[in-house]
């Protein structure tokens, strides 16, 4: 039985899906005006392991993950680069699409994009309206009036009593309460054409809360089974999420509630200010994508997740070992659930998605390997594969890493000194192929001698 974490309940819970066999699951993207960074990066890897899980467990699953293609900030960018609205987000939805790919994340079964659904937003906002929960404001904005939700707050734990207009709550003149927030803002003279759009309240556009109530509704139905995102959003853009579709609807939206942790960088918040900010392809630039995503991974995904050079480094080591288990070995991926190991990593997964004991598995697999039970080769690849990892030739990834872009060491370069070790050897020049050997250790290469020639592998 599958527990999770549920944020709106605060607990463990049995996992029991709406329609047997069958789960629907959505999960908020990415704004979509600059490239994606790591907290971008954890929030794909995680639900990208959510829905590999969730299938491996034999469910149906639907997964949604939206992209905000209309924002203020997507208005700006292109402002400032003087090109138009969706030439900049189709170069950046671009963009994400190389990192998640890059980081062996499978594609959403839908992807949509905000803009492709406002007049689902403009039915949702005039049922609110005719609810008695929406109202146009004096400056013709139409606001959610907070207050005459009965639940707001039961998400983020917050008492309505307490809460104030906080950082990313839209403040404006013309509401009648701080808390209240926008769905639909009136056209600006100076904004462009292409994201004005005419409705009842005359020209404008949404709101950025009510385009995930309109397009899970859409494509997941008035309730569904997951709704997940950074931990960042539970508090203003999930409690809005669940205030309008409950208000338009009249029942529950979502049965279980989802959020990763933050990013921290050397145990800091990840923050431009601070100058610790880190875009996927920056990071892509010194370490293998792979190393990456099993960096991610072996965090439980509610747990902070503290980004440095070391335990990014020290990730790369701990999967060149499962790698070099599988190395010299044949074996079909295949998973024999019964078997002790395969029971512990179930066990673990089951458990609101463990992926740090799921991980101690792997190791404990390649251990056996290493000792002899060559066996297990097909299983350590089949539940590695669960998570997406340990799907590349050894030899191909152990042949990767940083050093690769760092030193210039080609892998042409480097098969070239060990045939001129080889050839000072057969010379008897031992001085020589000592002197080939540690020249490539000092750049981190690392050679084994077997009696059927010479491996190598970057440390």
């Amino acid at each position: 039985m599958l527990k999770l974490y549920n944020t709106l309940s605060r607990e463990k819970q049995v996992f029991v899906p709406m329609e047997a066999g069958k789960v629907r699951m959505y999960v908020c993207g990415m704004t979509v005006y600059d490239y994606c960074h790591l907290g971008h990066a954890r929030v794909m890897v995680v639900f990208d392991m959510v829905a590999r899980w969730l299938r491996t467990s034999g469910l149906a699953v639907t997964y949604v993950r939206n992209i905000t293609d209309i924002d203020d900030k997507i208005i700006r960018r292109a402002g400032e680069n003087s090109e138009p609205i969706r030439a900049l987000t189709d170069r950046f939805i671009t963009a994400m699409h190389e990192d998640a790919d890059a980081l062996g994340v499978l594609r959403p079964d839908h992807e949509p994009r905000a803009t492709d659904f406002v007049p689902q937003m403009l039915d949702m906002i005039g049922q609110l309206e005719k609810n008695g929960l929406a109202y146009l404001a004096d400056n013709r904005d139409v606001c959610y009036h907070v207050r005459s939700f009965p639940g707001y707050g039961r998400l983020s734990g917050k008492s309505i009593e307490d809460l104030r207009a906080g950082e990313r709550v839209d403040v404006a003149e013309g509401k009648r309460d701080p808390l209240d927030f926008v769905l639909w803002k009136h056209a600006r003279a100076d904004e462009p054409a292409e994201v004005k759009w005419p409705s009842s309240w005359g020209e404008g556009r949404p709101g950025w809360h009510i385009e995930c109530s309109a397009m899970a509704t859409r494509l997941l139905g008035p309730r569904f089974d997951i709704h997940g995102g950074g931990q960042d959003l539970q508090f203003p853009h999930h409690e809005n999420e669940i205030a309008q579709s409950e208000g338009a609807h009249g029942h529950p939206y979502v049965n279980y509630w989802m959020h990763n942790g933050f990013v921290r960088v050397d145990d800091e918040k990840m923050s431009k200010s601070l100058g610790n900010f880190f875009t996927i392809r920056e990071v892509l630039k010194r370490y293998d994508p792979e190393v990456v995503r099993f960096f991610i991974l072996r965090a439980h995904y509610r747990s902070p997740l503290n980004y440095s050079d070391a335990h990014l480094d020290d990730a790369r080591h701990a999967l060149s070992r499962l790698y070099t288990a599988l190395k010299d070995h044949d074996g079909a991926a295949m998973v024999d659930w019964d078997e002790p190991h395969a029971r512990r990593f179930r066990a673990a997964m089951d458990d609101d998605f463990g992926t740090p004991e799921a991980v101690e598995v792997l190791f404990d697999l390649a251990a056996e390997i290493n000792r002899g039970d060559t066996t297990l080769v097909g299983q350590l690849k089949a539940l590695g594969n669960v998570l997406g990892l340990l799907q590349r030739s050894p030899t191909a990834f152990l042949q990767s890493g940083p050093a690769a872009q760092d030193d210039g060491l080609s892998a042409e370069t480097i098969e070239a000194r060990i045939a001129a070790r080889v050839a000072a050897k057969k010379a008897k020049d031992f001085a020589e192929a000592d002197r080939i050997r540690d020249e490539l250790k000092d750049s981190g290469i690392v050679l084994e001698d077997s009696p059927r020639g010479t491996n190598w592998r970057r440390a």
